[in-house]
């Protein structure tokens, strides 16, 4: 077995309204920021042993669709990497 860490970000849907990234643009706009979006999101990071990145990633993956992410409102990305 070797480590992983696995990261699940965890971001509204499009469409989903998001009042906390509307109010941070807001302010960064009032602040002189010039930007086109912005949306907030939830990162998970995951320390788990598995044969391979491959396994790493199904379970993370399965944590995110049972309990981190709920696919009617949120899109979420798995990333993989060996541990040091």
């Amino acid at each position: 077995m070797t480590g992983y860490t696995a990261t699940v970000t965890v971001r509204l849907k499009r469409g989903v309204l998001d009042p906390e990234a509307e109010t941070t643009q807001g302010a960064l706009e009032r602040l002189g920021f010039d930007l086109e979006d912005l949306r907030s999101a939830d990162r998970f990071e995951i320390d788990l042993d598995a044969a391979d990145a491959d396994e790493a990633g199904e379970r993370a993956d399965e944590m995110a669709e049972r309990l981190l992410a709920n696919p009617t409102i949120h899109d979420y990305e798995v990333a993989v990497e060996a541990r040091e």
